[in-house]
């Protein structure tokens, strides 16, 4: 029998990992492609053999997805799979199209085919856009689940920039682990916070063998704690799915793929952002939870904002620094960084255009949203210079750091700087630590003490 010709349609996460979940050892297809998009520099690559497995000992080649249509054509595929995240539905049946006209199927892969089953209790924390606060998130269930005396493990959707064959299989323990695996900022940014509570992190690519490293992990482990990228659903069945919703972005929970099947699927919703969101803002939102997932409970958060140094703000011109995705593809033009200046008094909110260079001045022009916030970019080491030139040349006073990580670790900034810090703070008696002492009591996992 004739395989079938596949070519998955990626961005270095789910694509490779929908291949080793449904298609590395079926004879029945030939996976003859991978297509990126979204990051940087990760086309021109392959998939190596080591992970690809014995139907491909040449491993598999990465394209840009701009060469799709060719593609097609080129190498006879029969059905492309679309397996990245954060896309409005007009872009993604946009490639659908494309994919149609050059003769191919389309086809999106879902939970049934692609979550693995873990032999541990799984919370999943996702999303319906890109930075909406997974992160603190995360960070809320985790410590409420350690003051159970609970072990927890954090497994991170991956981010596989590097040395995919190296990155098989990561555990990051100690700041120390971050430096040995040569993380970029964007991996900094969502491994660290993590790390330096002492919870133990995997990542990396191959996810059925991350998940048996984190089950049976040295330290011991009561509960897997899914932190998810971008508005991906869980590589992993659930036993408890948590989706987090951003008034700042009023009807995106129903616009945007896969961020939609986060919310339908979520038995906990959360608003977070409600202290800075307009109202009506955040009752569109929970119109749309009611509508589309009107089993799952409410709660709403406040995304609470402390800083390091506010006299280094207040009265003073200022550049912001925010989170790159959030406000690249995750199309927001503030973050925690603008919300902080507007509330402390700056004097002025710098423009970076004018100061960007490289790399930075080819994704302010790519991304004309984005106003006068600088998207911290960080997936190379040009990224990281030009972030670092793009700062140092800006006119201002003070540089605000709204990224999850102290960005003076990884470049030298020639001015005063400070840092702005986010948490959930949950509003009303329905709340994480209801859901929780529920969740605990239901898998009998140790003494049950939550107030």
């Amino acid at each position: 029998m004739k395989r079938k010709n596949i070519l998955i349609i990626g961005a270095a996460g789910r694509d490779f990992h929908n291949f080793n979940t449904v298609y590395r050892d079926d004879e029945s297809y030939n996976v003859v492609a991978f297509t990126a998009a979204q990051i940087p520099d990760i086309d021109g690559r392959k998939y190596p053999s080591e992970l690809a497995g014995k139907l491909y000992p040449e491993g598999i080649p990465i394209h840009s997805q701009d060469q799709l249509p060719e593609l097609i054509q080129a190498l006879e595929v029969d059905e492309c799979v679309f397996a990245y995240s954060d896309l409005g539905y007009e872009e993604l049946m946009g490639v659908g199209a494309i994919v149609n006209a050059a003769g191919a199927d389309f086809t999106l892969l879902g939970p049934k085919s692609t979550q693995l089953k873990s032999n541990k209790p799984v919370i999943s924390v996702c999303a319906v856009r890109t930075g909406t606060g997974k992160s603190q998130t995360s960070r809320k269930v985790i410590e409420e689940l350690l003051e159970q005396d609970l072990k927890v493990i954090v497994v991170r959707h991956p981010m596989p920039y590097g040395d995919i064959a190296a990155q098989r299989v990561q555990r990051f323990a100690t700041v120390e682990d971050l430096k040995k695996h040569n993380c970029t900022i964007e991996e900094l940014e969502e491994y660290e916070p993590h790390v330096a509570r002492g919870n133990i992190v995997y990542a990396g690519v191959d996810y059925a063998e991350i998940l048996a490293a984190a089950e049976n992990d040295p330290d011991g482990c009561d509960v897997i704690l899914w932190d998810g990228g971008n508005n991906d659903f869980s590589f992993f069945e659930p036993d408890l799915a948590i989706t987090v919703l951003d008034p700042h972005r009023p009807g995106h929970e129903l616009k945007y793929y896969p961020g939609e099947v986060c919310l339908r699927t979520a038995d906990v919703a959360i608003i977070n952002k409600i202290d800075s969101a307009p109202a009506e803002a955040v009752q569109i939102v929970e119109n749309n939870i009611k509508l589309a997932s009107p089993t799952s409970t409410i709660i709403k958060a406040e995304s609470k904002i402390t800083v390091d140094h506010p006299e280094r703000i207040e009265g003073k011109r200022v550049l912001i620094v925010e989170d790159g995705p959030t406000l690249t593809h995750g199309e927001m033009k503030l973050g925690a960084g603008t919300v902080a200046a507007e509330r402390i008094g700056a004097k002025e909110i710098v423009d970076p255009r004018p100061f960007a260079v490289g790399t930075l001045k080819e994704t302010l022009n790519a991304y004309q949203h984005i106003g006068n916030v600088l998207p911290a970019m960080g997936y190379g080491e040009q990224q990281l210079k030009d972030l670092e030139e793009t700062i140092n040349k800006t006119d201002c006073d003070a540089v605000i750091i709204g990224t999850p990580i102290d960005l003076t670790r990884v470049i030298s900034i020639n001015k005063p700087c400070t840092r702005v810090h986010y948490d959930l703070d949950e509003m009303g008696d329905v709340n994480l630590n209801n859901v929780l002492k529920g969740f605990i009591q239901e898998h009998t996992l140790g003494a049950v003490n939550i107030k």
